[in-house]
């Protein structure tokens, strides 16, 4: 693949209701693709595909909830009988949840990570590799974070299920050697999203304060660097991308303004 266009391919985009997912469906059709998404928030993830249409593009909202089996198994038979084929995923679902330390966490919160983050991202993946490889092309792009490969205190399991991520990854890319299918893991610090607030549990002013005196990524900050990855020539493979606010130097050290609080 040539040149910035996506004309002719179809994206798949998990997580799609708001923030990373939202901007990188708008993202990828701005550059020609039909996008489908997927999120538990049916109603915002019309609104999303509303304005692509609006924007001149094609856009299919679904169902996903892709911790849950069936609803994955679902989402994925409906994106194939509305495409008839699939050139590009991303795995953008999952969250962090929770922020103490491992012995004052709860498990449920492991769990529902794990199961997004993890279990979801894996069982995507799986659904849509035949038709893939099938087709000799493609492309998977991963939405990991830096937590992956910098842990830090009071993260442990968020930091675990995306490390997870990365073993995913570089495992099966060694599975797909030969196949031209590309794999993307990209890996943000701190973007401004409903991330914070998911993490703590709505807290919106916890939320505000990771973000306080710092200009942060933002959604359309990671989509822009997801775009350019899927419209490298065929025969170039950005493997990982670390993405970083200039005010950040690693997953916890981070240069806040001096009048802020």
């Amino acid at each position: 693949m040539n040149g910035t266009s996506l004309e002719g391919r179809v994206a798949v985009v998990t997580g799609a209701s708001s923030g990373i997912g939202a901007a990188t469906a708008r993202a990828l059709s701005a550059l020609g693709a039909s996008v489908v998404v997927g999120a538990r928030r049916v109603d915002r993830l019309e609104a999303v595909c509303s304005g692509i249409r609006q924007a001149g593009g094609k856009a299919d909202a679904l169902p996903l909830d892709v911790s849950d089996p069936q609803s994955s198994e679902a989402f994925v038979a409906k994106s194939l009988e509305l495409s008839g084929g699939i050139d590009i995923l991303v795995n953008n679902a999952g969250l962090a949840r929770g922020f103490e330390t491992v012995v004052e966490s709860s498990e449920q919160d492991w769990r529902e990570m794990m199961e997004a983050n993890v279990m979801g991202l894996m069982r995507m993946t799986r659904a849509y590799l035949p038709g893939l490889i099938e087709r000799k092309r493609g492309d998977i792009v991963h939405v990991g974070s830096v937590a992956g490969l910098q842990p830090y205190a009071r993260g442990a399991a968020y930091c675990a299920s995306k490390a997870a991520v990365e073993a995913f990854v570089g495992a099966l890319r060694f599975e797909l050697l030969g196949t031209g299918i590309r794999q993307l893991v990209i890996e943000p610090g701190l973007v401004e999203t409903e991330f914070s607030a998911v993490r703590f549990h709505g807290d919106q002013s916890r939320a505000d304060a990771v973000y306080q005196g710092v200009d942060p990524l933002t959604a359309e900050d990671v989509a822009d660097c997801i775009a350019f990855a899927v419209t490298r020539p065929a025969h170039v493979s950005v493997h990982n991308l670390l993405l970083m606010a200039t005010a950040q130097a690693s997953a916890t050290v981070v240069a806040r303004k001096p009048d802020s609080k």
